[in-house]
């Protein structure tokens, strides 16, 4: 169940840019609220309180029992606007719900378990490719985040939307399958692989050589070692210009 929060806002009984200038000097930040089939109401929120709520997070996906000089109203916010050069919130906009209303929010993604993935024990950095999904969910069950575990995962892997379960009642908008988290490879990493595969594949091009030559390496020695001369095989006479072998001992 989503947790309703309350807040209380003030009538703005003249709209325009010269209403909303004076508003903000009045410390206060000009909004509307629409939606529902009901005609809009312009309002104003204390700029204090707002951007408290703003820079505490989870800002678009609360729900508010906005508090309009003793009417209330169920919202939940659909935009704010901050100053460009500030960062301070200038408006601030609430959509009004119905009962029963579905609505489209974009749901936080939060990795779980980093410590434990094999990639990043191996010098890997976790990379959030997606940080929030677009859904569309009842208002009354918004989840607060998409957790992602990736206690599993190895450098070079990735978590897609489509290895998260989500609840039943959340569709998810996009049509592709994104990718959500990735685990990034250390830097070097791409040159110590590749000097790896080149290594082994020199070993297999040696040893396939040595095959077709019908080079049978001694026991205990690798392919190729001394001692191992080609089709040489116990009791064959010695090559040519070798000295001969000592004779063996007479037997008394």
């Amino acid at each position: 169940m989503t947790t309703v929060r309350e807040m209380k806002a003030a009538a703005r009984p003249r709209a325009g840019k010269g209403a909303a200038r004076a508003e903000r000097r009045a410390g206060r930040v000009p909004g509307v609220i629409y939606g529902n089939k009901q005609d809009p109401i312009t309002i104003s929120v204390d700029h204090a309180e707002l951007k408290q709520r703003i820079y505490a997070g989870r800002f678009l996906t609360t729900i508010y029992e906005l508090d309009v000089e003793g009417t209330k109203h169920r919202v939940i916010p659909r935009d704010f606007q901050l100053d460009p050069v500030r960062d301070l919130p200038v408006h601030v906009d609430f959509l009004r719900l119905g009962e029963g209303a579905k609505i489209r929010v974009r749901i936080p993604v939060r990795v779980l378990n980093a410590d434990q993935a094999p990639g990043v024990k191996r010098g890997g950095t976790v990379n959030i490719v997606t940080h929030a999904v677009e859904v569309q969910v009842p208002a009354d069950d918004i989840p607060e985040q998409i957790d992602v575990d990736i206690s599993s995962l190895e450098i070079n892997y990735s978590k897609h939307l489509s290895d998260i379960e989500l609840p039943s009642n959340v569709r998810v908008i996009a049509r592709t399958d994104p990718t959500l988290v990735t685990i990034v490879p250390p830097s070097g990493y791409a040159e110590e692989m590749k000097a790896a595969a080149e290594a082994a594949a020199a070993a297999a091009a040696a040893a396939a050589a040595a095959a077709e030559a019908g080079i049978v390496p001694a026991e205990g020695a690798a392919p190729g070692a001394p001692g191992a001369a080609p089709g040489a095989a116990p009791g064959a006479a010695p090559a040519p210009g070798a000295a001969p072998a000592a004779p063996a001992p007479e037997k008394k």
